[in-house]
């Protein structure tokens, strides 16, 4: 072998070995102590962490206050007041279930609104249906 080879030969193990560490740093994957600092990230950005609320336990407080409607910092939930004291119709409220279409009168805006609900609903279901 002559000098040119030998030379040649010096010359390629140095290109080859020498960038590697150099190499090793260009990778796309961060280090594992950068990625552990940032937040994890959903499809819609990063994931909140869920707040635990104290529920109230205290039967006389549940009883005599509308518990949870105080929002601001200072004060406190607003008091329950005997029930002559609140409107007729209130009690007349239905809380039992959902009146079907057919037991509403046709001429109350309650109705039209539910048939409007409900056509909205059902063309809904036959455009997922359809094959474009």
């Amino acid at each position: 072998m002559n000098n040119l080879t030998i030379a040649l030969s010096l010359a390629k193990q140095r290109i080859l070995v020498a960038p590697l560490p150099a190499l090793a740093r260009s990778f796309a994957a961060k280090p594992a102590a950068a990625a552990s600092k940032k937040k994890k990230l959903g499809k819609l950005g990063p994931i909140m962490e869920k707040k635990v609320i104290p529920v109230e336990t205290d039967a006389t407080k549940l009883v005599n206050y509308v518990c949870g409607s105080n929002y601001l910092k200072s004060g406190e939930d607003i008091k329950l007041k005997p029930d002559s004291e609140y409107p007729e119709w209130l009690w007349a409220l239905n809380t039992e279930r959902i009146i079907p279409l057919d037991e509403l009168d046709p001429n109350s805006k309650q109705y039209w609104r539910r048939l409007r609900k409900l056509a909205l609903r059902r063309n809904n279901q036959l455009s997922k249906l359809k094959k474009f």
